[in-house]
């Protein structure tokens, strides 16, 4: 049944590339001139055949294995994997939902290379140097294999690299398997064991994996993350995250719901929403259709895609979410600012345990690098927004994603990101060079044009400018009370414990007579700081009903 609903799946490649996918058998070097259409000509036809069409081929035509492997065969019968992660929060959850699936059919972890029957590698496509890691661990696997294993390379750079993994000088891998092809892991493994490489890249429209309890590599951890949605409809030019983890789509709330009640029974203690535009969540299964819409997208900002409707949007989930248990602090990321209306900010206000942290993700302060990284709003928008949410939120800590470089940044351009990141006033930034990806749209129509010792020491004082506003923004805090929610033993300090504000601040707390816990609420005076955390003395422990009391 799964193989069948599969087939009807559709590659979003298709949709976005000018590439097809050649639904062959593993291995095969047949020509496609040579290739006998059986039913007409195909897209690929029409695509070769018409000179005004610019094509560029960048990766090898997509070989799926679809052999049938029998039940019994799939089972992993105790054979041990050992899952290795690259990349963002979202990956980390992948692996999660990787590990659920092989437990289920009968495989152990192992964290010891050399005990390992398989080694399966989640990856990051984000930028060059993510990739050349994952080349670089695959050559390092090969040298270091003493006996038979299948080394197996998942996530966004098998999706975007696909059978080049395969037919790369080496044998470096055997099995390769896009986001959304997790549950075909089994048989993808079993396959690899009989000699067979084997991979599937296909995207979906439908997956979400709901109904797959994600297994935690942390147990006892206070924290958890919990994915709503997967992929992006945004298409910013310089992001391969659509081609790589495909179209929107969302979790039912119920299922999401469900799930946060869970890791409350279990002990958790700050649930972390995730999703590569997670407020644009909605909730279009069955059961939700006739509920309509309840939010909309914020005025002045636009989209590539049109206005969606129907089903029950991110602000309704945040709400039920919140509910669960008023003592677990909610956060959520990546969001993008056009989908921020004002029922969202008003329950981040209104909801003490919805943290008073909102990652807005600018990229450029320069409104022609916006407009040529197609996020669809302006400067002058963006504040407007933040202005908005300062109004309703005034203790908010905001933060940002900003790269550096991108395709015809001037000075200019560089100085007015300089800028707004005073202005706003950020609590942290990330900030990259800019790396670009094939099969990009800043690839196919823009030019890569600011050298890279430029986009290195723009990368530099973007960090230095936004340090210095964070450092200021820390110090000035000395004195205040935070609420902080402990995560474990401090790093820095043998005598201390680690923990973050509701701003998301990391805040280091020298321990009285052991009596702090992973998972406690407690109350610190800020007596210090860094750019990049506080440093707080422990006054007592509390809850987050208390402390809201208190103040």
């Amino acid at each position: 049944m799964f193989l069948r609903k599969r087939s009807l799946f559709v590659s979003i490649g298709q949709l976005f590339s000018e590439r097809t996918c050649s639904q062959v058998a593993s291995q095969s070097s047949k020509p496609e001139s040579k290739i006998k259409i059986q039913n007409g000509p195909g897209l690929s036809h029409f695509l070769k055949n018409n000179p005004s069409k610019r094509r560029e081929k960048i990766f090898p035509a997509v070989v799926d294995t679809h052999a049938y492997i029998s039940p019994d065969q799939i089972s992993g019968e105790g054979k041990k994997v050992m899952l290795v992660t690259f990349g963002c929060q979202m990956n980390v959850n992948d692996m999660e939902i990787v590990r659920g699936l092989l437990v289920q059919n009968g495989y152990s972890e192992t964290t010891v290379e050399s005990e390992a029957d398989a080694i399966l590698i989640m990856t990051c496509s984000i930028r060059d140097g993510a990739e050349e890691k994952i080349w670089n661990r695959l050559k390092h696997l090969k040298k270091s294999q003493r006996r038979p294993r299948t080394i197996a390379v998942l996530g966004c750079m098998a999706e975007r690299v696909k059978s080049t993994l395969l037919t790369a000088p080496g044998d470096l891998c055997q099995v390769v398997a896009g986001p959304d092809s997790y549950r075909d892991l089994p048989r993808l493994l079993a396959l690899s064991r009989s000699g067979t490489k084997a991979m599937n890249v296909q995207l979906s429209f439908e997956e979400t994996y709901a109904d797959v309890s994600p297994v935690r590599v942390d147990a006892d951890s206070k924290s958890a993350f919990v994915s709503i949605m997967r992929g992006c409809d945004n298409m910013c030019t310089y992001c391969i995250v659509p081609f790589t983890r495909g179209r929107e789509r969302s979790r039912p709330i119920d299922s999401i719901v469900d799930e946060v009640r869970r890791l409350r029974d279990e002990g958790v203690k700050q649930i972390t929403l995730l999703g590569q535009n997670v407020n644009s969540y909605r909730d279009t299964s069955e059961s939700s259709i006739s509920l309509g819409v309840d939010s909309k997208m914020v005025d002045g900002f636009s989209t590539v895609y049109g206005q969606k409707s129907g089903g029950r949007s991110f602000a309704t989930l945040l709400d039920n979410v919140s509910r669960v248990d008023d003592e677990m602090r909610i956060r959520f990321t990546s969001p993008h600012p056009k989908d921020f209306p004002t029922e969202v900010i008003t329950l981040i206000k209104e909801r003490k345990n919805i943290c008073n942290q909102i990652h807005l993700p600018a990229q450029s302060g320069d409104d022609k690098v916006l407009e040529a990284m197609g996020r669809g709003y302006s400067r002058e928008t963006y504040l407007s927004l933040v202005s908005h949410i300062k109004n309703v939120i005034p203790d908010v800590c905001l933060t940002s994603d900003f790269i550096a470089g991108f395709c015809g940044e001037t000075e200019e351009a560089h100085q007015n990101t300089l800028n707004l990141i005073r202005e706003v006033d950020y609590s942290f930034c990330f900030v990259f060079p800019y790396s670009m990806r094939e099969g990009t749209r800043a690839h196919r129509r823009l030019v890569d044009d600011v050298p890279e010792e430029i986009k290195m020491k723009r990368h530099e004082e973007l960090a230095s400018v936004f340090r210095e506003v964070t450092l200021r923004r820390n110090l000035s805090r000395i004195g205040e009370t935070e609420l902080v929610l402990v995560e474990g033993r401090s790093k820095r300090s043998a005598n201390a414990v680690s923990g973050r504000s509701d701003g998301g601040i990391v805040v280091i707390i020298e321990e009285r007579d052991k009596k702090i816990h992973a998972g406690d609420y407690v109350v610190a005076k800020i007596t210090g700081g860094t750019s990049q955390t506080m440093i707080g003395e422990y006054i007592s422990h509390s809850s987050i009903r208390e402390y809201d009391n208190l103040r």
